[in-house]
């Protein structure tokens, strides 16, 4: 198959780019360092001409309210270059629990994407994932304050980048789901727990002090950010930290 990689130059697209090439099909990664503007629409036409399936894993460069405008203009314009280019499969990359957290502007955001992408004229599949382990750095940083981390005790349950780069490269080739796969990696944490494990085995002397209010996943309620349903990946997280 011929696949267009939207996005095929960052953490998750370019190893589905690598993934596919290793299995015999011809993907070709697309993103601002090859000329393709998905809010402007730059170079949609000629990125997505003549491929047999698209794959967008582009993302907001931010996460407030400015990304429902992102996502809406991307949608909007990979939806009229992919018809035009006769391409018979949409596959993007979201959230599993994100129509489930209406707090966060991001997730909105991409609950929009979602939803134009169901209303589109293109067969397509959603492909949800849970929090990457590749992130976690990142939460740390956002609420540490001198040698203490604030996090809440919101479960999560971790995937490996390659592990979601494998899940939808495998979804590409298939046949359009006109819906939502889930995955998530095998085993669940609360947010707090998994920081402690990660400043242990770093070797990191800062503390987590649990705080309900801290952070961006301080207004998630229960569990929506798991499925014990979803397809589990292989990758457990203290593996993936080894």
């Amino acid at each position: 198959m011929k696949v267009a990689v939207i996005g095929g130059t960052g953490l998750i697209g370019s190893q589905v780019v690598k993934n596919l090439n290793a299995a015999g099909h011809q993907a070709v990664p697309h993103s601002h360092s090859t000329g393709v503007d998905v809010v402007s629409g730059q170079g949609l036409d000629a990125a997505v001409e003549g491929a047999d399936v698209v794959v967008n894993t582009t993302n907001s460069p931010t996460f407030d309210a400015d990304s429902l405008a992102f996502f809406q203009s991307s949608m909007d314009n990979l939806l009229a270059s992919a018809r035009k280019g006769g391409v018979g499969h949409i596959v993007v990359l979201s959230i599993v629990g994100v129509d489930r957290v209406p707090e966060l502007d991001y997730y909105r955001a991409k609950v929009l994407q979602e939803n134009i992408l169901a209303a589109g004229p293109v067969p397509y599949s959603i492909v949800r994932a849970t929090q990457f382990m590749e992130f976690m750095d990142d939460v740390l940083s956002w609420t540490t304050d001198g040698e203490t981390v604030r996090l809440p005790a919101t479960p999560i349950q971790p995937i490996a980048a390659k592990d979601v780069a494998d899940a939808v490269a495998e979804v590409a080739v298939g046949t359009p789901l006109n819906g939502i796969r889930n995955i998530a990696g095998p085993e669940t944490f609360t947010l707090d727990e998994l920081g402690r494990m990660t400043l242990s085995r770093k070797g990191d002397n800062r503390s987590v002090v649990t705080d309900p209010t801290a952070g961006m996943f301080a207004v998630v309620r229960g569990d929506v950010l798991t499925d014990p349903h979803a397809r589990l990946a292989p990758t457990r997280y203290e593996d993936w930290l080894s």
